[in-house]
């Protein structure tokens, strides 16, 4: 798990929006684009495929634990960023 600042900042990108709009825009549905989350560990409302359901099922999937509905237990599953 990462989140959308963490990659922002790794690509030297000042808004981390504009990874959410990549992510969004991607038409590869082999791109692991579910595995990002914002800071507070939400999942994305509009995830490309299939929205925020979608993304928790893949998730779950892979073994990723929740705090409620919504947020990933990022404390737990959270990755940092390191160059």
């Amino acid at each position: 798990m990462v989140t959308y600042g963490e990659i922002s900042r790794y690509l030297l990108i000042k808004d981390p929006r504009v990874v959410g709009w990549a992510l969004h825009a991607n038409k590869n549905s082999k791109v692991p684009c579910h595995r990002v989350v914002n800071k507070e560990g939400r999942l994305a409302k509009n995830f490309a495929y299939g929205g925020e359901k979608a993304q928790r099922e893949k998730l779950e999937k892979e073994g990723i634990g929740f705090k409620d509905k919504i947020h990933v237990n990022f404390s737990k599953y959270g990755i940092i960023i390191k160059k």
